[in-house]
């Protein structure tokens, strides 16, 4: 992992196409030159791929700021609260922070969660964390920044591999990969499967006998075609499809979240560079709550059936040797519903059926240019979004099927007008100095505006007049490259997320989506990457003075930090890699002190945990692998309702064989 982001090499062109081969990439257009001058990390394939636990969102853990809105880990959250955020700009489950793949944007069409059990991180090449607002492509979405995953060709994932682990509970990680050169392109093909009974997130002295372990089974397939049209054009084609089932706290509280993701993206790389790309989605949750007790079925979310689509245009004119001009557009809409069925705690009889939903869309354009002078770059960019909230309802029947409730919201549009720019000083080869600034937006979920939902005993309700969320922000930092492989960063920020949406506490059993004034983060962010031969270390802090501002109704959060924010997170790995297939690693994690939630009564204390990797070549093509994840058997809690507990992964230990051939 590297604290500073390097522009991926500009492919050289041919000249003469009958001596020189076609080049097929596989990526989008080349990173602008000013794309340092924003606080961005990148994450190298070997990284990736020997994390303790094999899965993206720790993998993404060692980045400083990163959060999820829970600690628990995509085996053992509630899908629904996998909402990823940077900058300790949270509150509550909805992503801030806007994720892609392969340039198409992954999360949930209704909920805005990010199915992280679906990325598998055996099919990944590189993935580039971009802290702050976003005016490029889809940055609607990006008011705390940009995580871009991009996906491996033949190149970095070989022909064929494969991977078999099991651990100490009988819990299972397979996946196989297999990626040929089709002609002059190629093709990537994969799947993967992870399963087990799961560990107990209830402590002991809370369990009863409906308490069941955090059981999971979840499944992905993808496939992705890259070919060239010309010696300078090329057409990617991607499909990934998933399912993920989990049952957590108690027997009978299962959900599911599933779902297909389909892209075409054409790519140019002549003088009027173009990166063209569509994409369309269909996704789908369930959730069933029960009683903690009665233990019956108190609401069954039979279904959340969600479809996004969406697509952008990006041009570069050539504009001269000194200049990088970006001008295009995108579009993103959201539409879904929810089926529901409450029941009576006792009686175990249905209560009623609801139904909920609406239809989000955002149409934007955006400009943004890149001038190199000598050792500074200059760049700004700007970005003007017409969005709409449509068709939004609510609707109840009771038990008798007789009509209680049937709302109609008020359709909503309007216009956002963005900007960001920043620079980049490369004083010497040793030092660098970079400022930027930027505002941005996001529409609220259809999540946040039309589906309450309840955390026992806690029910919070949707708010269907919640406006759109608006941030400022700027940054300074300082980048020092002492010598070949070594790198070190500092960036001080001030952002402020003007009507933040929050769950505000109404009553000890009720809350309600809100806009309050703002949730205002000022920090610092630290980044190192030291490579000496066989032995590299990269690390990460982030700390954070995050506050929410408010007023009126919600006067009484003014000054708290935000519920699931902690102050302190930390995180560092040495590795040592003495020959080719060998690898040793330790990571050390920290994450401090948070609440709970917006009132400040409920704590999770600060949890120290540290993981182990180990890779030994077998044979040819053939490695043993064993990992260790949460060695010390660290207590994470995860959860605290009143002292109602639910705790993370404990000492988790894997053994198996990871086999590649080139």
């Amino acid at each position: 992992m590297t604290p500073l982001a390097v522009a991926w090499p500009p492919v050289a062109m041919a000249q003469n196409t009958a001596v020189q081969p076609i080049t097929v990439i596989g990526r989008g257009l080349p990173d602008s030159p000013a794309t340092p001058a924003y606080d961005t990390t990148e994450i190298g394939r070997d990284t990736i791929v020997t994390s303790a636990s094999g899965r993206i969102e720790d993998v993404l853990g060692s980045v400083a700021g990163f959060t999820q809105f829970r600690r628990s880990d995509s085996r053992s959250s509630n899908p629904s609260a996998q909402g990823v955020t940077l900058r300790a700009l949270g509150g509550n489950a909805s992503s801030r922070a806007l994720v892609l793949l392969d340039g198409a944007p992954v999360a949930n069409p209704f909920f805005g969660y990010i199915p992280f059990s679906a990325l598998s991180p055996e099919r990944l090449a590189r993935v580039r964390v971009t802290r702050g607002g976003g005016a490029g492509a889809f940055g609607s979405g990006a008011v705390s920044g940009t995580i871009e995953l991009e996906s491996g060709g033949p190149d970095t994932l070989g022909p064929l591999q494969a991977n078999l682990l099991v651990s100490q509970r009988g819990e299972t990680q397979t996946s196989l990969t297999v990626a040929p050169r089709l002609g002059q392109g190629f093709a990537v093909a994969s799947v993967a499967w992870d399963r087990g009974k799961g560990f107990w997130t209830t402590p002991a002295d809370q369990r009863v006998p409906a308490s069941v372990r955090a059981g999971y089974e979840s499944w992905s397939g993808a496939i992705r075609a890259v070919a060239p049209l010309d010696d300078l054009t090329e057409v990617q084609a991607s499909v990934l499809i998933y399912d993920d089932q989990r049952t957590l706290r108690f027997a009978g509280a299962d959900s599911s979240s599933s779902g297909q993701q389909a892209s075409l993206r054409l790519v140019g790389r002549a003088d009027w560079a173009f990166d063209v790309l569509g994409y369309v989605q269909a996704q789908d949750f369930s959730n069933v709550v029960i009683s903690s007790s009665s233990f019956r079925k108190v609401l069954d979310q039979v279904k959340t059936p969600a479809s996004g689509f969406g697509g952008k245009i990006e041009l570069r004119p050539p504009v001269g040797g000194s200049h990088v001009l970006r001008v295009g557009a995108d579009l993103r809409i959201a539409e879904g519903e929810l089926y529901e069925e409450p029941f009576n705690a006792r009686t175990g009889l249905r209560t009623a059926v609801r139904r909920a939903g609406g239809r989000n869309s955002d149409a934007g354009f955006y400009i943004e240019d890149d001038w190199t002078i000598g050792s500074v770059v200059l760049t700004a960019g700007a970005r003007a979004d017409r969005w709409r909230m449509a068709d939004g309802f609510y609707r109840e029947i009771d038990a008798a099927g007789a009509l209680t409730t049937d709302a109609r919201f008020v359709n909503r549009s309007g216009w956002e007008a963005n900007f960001r720019g920043g620079a980049i000083w490369r004083a010497s080869e040793v030092v660098a100095l970079r400022a930027a600034a930027y505002t941005g937006f996001r529409q609220p979920t259809l999540n946040e505006l039309y589906r309450p939902f309840v955390v026992f005993p806690v029910t919070t309700q949707a708010n269907a007049d919640l406006k759109n969320e608006r941030l400022e922000g700027y940054e300074v930092g300082l980048e020092l490259t002492p010598s070949t492989g070594i790198s070190f960063s500092i960036t001080a920020f001030d952002n402020r997320l003007k009507d933040a949406i929050a769950n505000v506490t109404l009553t000890p059993v009720l809350r309600e989506r809100q806009n309050v004034d703002a949730v205002h983060a000022r920090g610092l962010e630290l980044g190192s990457s030291v490579q000496l031969g066989a032995v590299s270390f990269d690390g990460g802090l982030s700390w954070t003075d995050s506050e929410v501002e408010a007023s009126g109704a919600s006067v009484a959060l003014d000054g708290n930090r935000p519920a699931q924010v902690p102050k302190l997170m930390a995180s560092g790995t040495l590795a040592w890699a003495p020959r080719p297939g060998w690898r040793v690693a330790a990571t050390l994690r920290h994450v401090g002190a948070q609440f709970e939630d917006d009132q400040e009564t409920d704590v999770l204390p600060a949890a120290t945990t540290f993981d182990g990797f180990l890779q030994v070549p077998l044979t040819t093509g053939v490695k043993l692998v064993l990992r260790g994840e949460n060695l010390f058997d660290e207590r994470i809690v995860t959860r605290n309702q009143s002292g109602s507990i639910d705790l993370g992964t404990p000492r988790t230990l894997w053994a198996g064989v990871r086999a590649g051939f080139r």
